[in-house]
């Protein structure tokens, strides 16, 4: 799917535009409120994540010149916590959702497959590797038929280690995928729950499927 990010933040940029190209999906991004709007009305579109506060115009009147042409078209605003007349706002003048920061990439990518109403639901609810199987609706795990409980993070993280089996994953990019962008890299807090996650997944006789790449980070074995 083809997705315009408008997002004046370089780093907030980025982070979304490697973790939704990493999902597969054809990335352009916008730096203010100008540029975005142009972008938005003369190109094909699947799909709009707008931040709300941008330089030269605003979101919301990015917004309403997008509804006059792409009545239909999701548009997903990305505001602060305290924003609450803008988002409401927002979603009067048609806004599809709102997202607010920081937020996980896991949280920013269910909400973008939920209005792009990808053709193949099975492929994007349910991941299995190897013989760990993961239902992200239900957000319940499975090893060799055994249910696994998993808190909130440890599922987002492991969610996201499935969605890349078998890729080497540093520890700056699973940061940002599960805590977000803002997180402090310095952190111990990755390492902690990897270890909640290996021991949780270990079963007699195997041992867990998330191998450590020294110096660089993780990875979810394709064949768990």
């Amino acid at each position: 799917m083809r997705i315009l990010v408008v997002e004046d933040e370089d780093s907030i940029a980025d982070f979304l535009r490697r973790g939704l190209e990493g999902e597969g999906h054809s990335v352009t991004c916008a730096s203010d409120g100008r540029e975005g709007e142009a972008r938005a009305l003369g190109g094909d579109y699947d799909l709009i994540l707008l931040d709300v506060m941008l330089p030269d115009r605003s979101g919301l009147s990015v917004l309403e010149s997008v509804r006059r042409t792409f009545p239909a078209l999701p548009v997903i605003l990305l505001t602060a916590r305290g924003e609450v007349d803008d988002r409401v706002r927002g979603l009067d003048a048609g806004a599809t959702d709102y997202i607010t920061k920081p937020f996980s990439f896991d949280e920013l990518a269910a909400r973008v497959r939920a209005h792009l109403r990808l053709p193949d639901p099975q492929r994007t609810t349910r991941l299995e590797v190897g013989d760990l199987t993961i239902d992200l609706v239900r957000r319940s795990v499975e090893r060799d038929g055994e249910s696994i409980r998993l808190s909130t993070t440890e599922f987002d993280l492991l969610a996201f280690f499935a969605r890349h089996p078998g890729q080497v994953l540093s520890r700056e990019t699973l940061l940002s995928a599960v805590w977000g962008y803002e997180h402090d890299p310095r952190t111990n807090t990755l390492g902690v729950y990897v270890s909640y996650l290996r021991k949780k997944l270990a079963v007699e006789g195997r041992p867990s499927p998330i191998d450590t790449v020294r110096s660089i980070g993780y990875r979810l074995r394709a064949d768990a």
